[in-house]
């Protein structure tokens, strides 16, 4: 059984940046690929970028050069950098596996991108 809790969204103003943290817990969290998603109210959970579990990395395309996924496997926790926030970054961000497991979805965490 894994756990996941998101922490870190809030309000920021454009051009500015926030760190995302995904707390799992269960001892399974070293053998998952882990990913962040995104979701604005009418529209698909997006895949925002992923890790594997030996550290690679993959970025959508608009957040190429401005988000930085790492991950702790020894602390369970998964992190999101998000630079130069744009207002369309504005959205509900989950982390999970990936691909997702339904059962995985926590609450997420509000990222709001305003002036």
């Amino acid at each position: 059984q894994v756990q996941l809790v998101e922490s870190g969204g809030g309000l920021v103003q454009p051009g500015g940046s926030l760190r995302l943290s995904c707390a799992a817990s269960g001892s399974i969290f070293k053998s998952l690929r882990m990913a962040w998603y995104r979701q604005v109210p009418g529209k698909e959970r997006d895949l925002v970028a992923a890790i594997t579990q030996g550290g690679s990395t993959y970025y959508a395309g608009a957040m190429k050069g401005r988000f930085t996924i790492s991950r702790d496997n020894a602390e369970n926790t998964v992190y999101l950098q998000m630079n130069s926030l744009q207002p369309e970054d504005t959205a509900v961000y989950y982390c999970n596996d990936q691909p997702p497991v339904l059962r995985y979805w926590g609450q997420g965490t509000q990222v709001t991108v305003s002036s």
